[in-house]
């Protein structure tokens, strides 16, 4: 095995810009899972960066919340004004694993895995993230939204590392919390430590709705003609009124998990419920 160790971010884009086939290591925690049996991975050429200073950065701005590559889960945990602006980006990191991989994965890392059932993603997503993409010959910023194009496929290019994750700061911390209405659900075979068979957060604001289903396509993704449907606000008698809409946006799929018959029906009912709780509070 050869692992490069760079210790600052222009050493890491210059390393994988000379190692094009080096596999970027964050947390580890991914990679480790296939680890025993993925034997010819072991003699490659990863790229460590967990040196990388630069990349381990949490900070608040005044427009966003950056979360460096190398932010982990238990960093969003221990930050209490996550949990007062960005409440599902704490409740997601509570559910990613045990505290092992909690204090270890990377929410950089969650992205770039690509994952369907990822749990970091929705809830980044549905609060409109952004990624900066970067390289040795520049940087780029690409909404989460558009960053998946299949199943663990994504638009980035060759050379390019996550560098960090930006998510809008939706009001001024010192000024009332606007009317917002947000979930992040997961429906699994157990409570804790479980992978999803389907995933869904929304957000529901003044300017309206914005959902996003996980688990339940080749890729997490937003659901645009869901949330027009949500926005007319049209009367919904029951878990089949949102059908037509969810069929408009995702295609389910079957694995080892799950049938894509059971994931449409699921996403229905758990959205209908939702829709039905924001509506009561009103």
């Amino acid at each position: 095995m050869r692992v490069l160790t760079p210790t600052t971010l222009d050493e890491a884009r210059r390393a994988y810009a000379e190692s094009p086939d080096a596999v970027p290591m964050g947390g580890g925690t991914d990679l480790l899972v296939h680890w025993p049996s993925h034997v010819e991975r072991h003699a490659g050429t990863y790229l460590d960066l967990s040196g990388v200073a630069e990349l381990r950065a949490m900070r608040w701005t005044d427009d966003a919340l950056e979360l460096g590559a190398m932010t982990t889960y238990w960093d969003v945990q221990r930050d209490d004004r996550v949990w007062d602006e960005l409440p599902l980006l704490t409740h997601a990191a509570r559910q990613v694993g045990a505290v092992q991989i909690q204090t270890r994965g990377t929410w950089a890392g969650n992205i770039a895995n690509g994952s369907p059932a990822a749990d970091g993603v929705p809830v980044l997503m549905v609060y409109d993230a952004t990624v900066t993409l970067g390289s040795a010959s520049g940087t780029r910023d690409v909404k989460l939204d558009s960053f998946y194009t299949g199943y663990k496929q994504t638009v980035m290019k060759a050379g390019e590392l996550i560098e960090r994750i930006s998510v809008p700061r939706r009001h001024d911390p010192a000024a009332e919390r606007p009317t917002t209405f947000e979930r992040f659900e997961k429906v699994g075979t157990r409570a804790a430590q479980s992978i999803a068979k389907v995933g869904v957060a929304v957000v529901r604001q003044d300017s309206g709705w914005r959902v996003v289903a996980s688990s339940v396509a080749p890729f997490v993704m937003r659901c645009p003609t869901v949330e027009a449907l949500l926005d007319s606000g049209s009367p919904l008698g029951s878990p089949d009124d949102l059908l037509t809409a969810i069929r408009g946006d995702v295609k389910p799929i079957d694995d080892l998990r799950s049938t894509a018959a059971y994931r449409e029906r699921v996403l229905a009912r758990v959205l209908f419920s939702l829709v039905k709780e924001e509506r009561a509070q009103r």
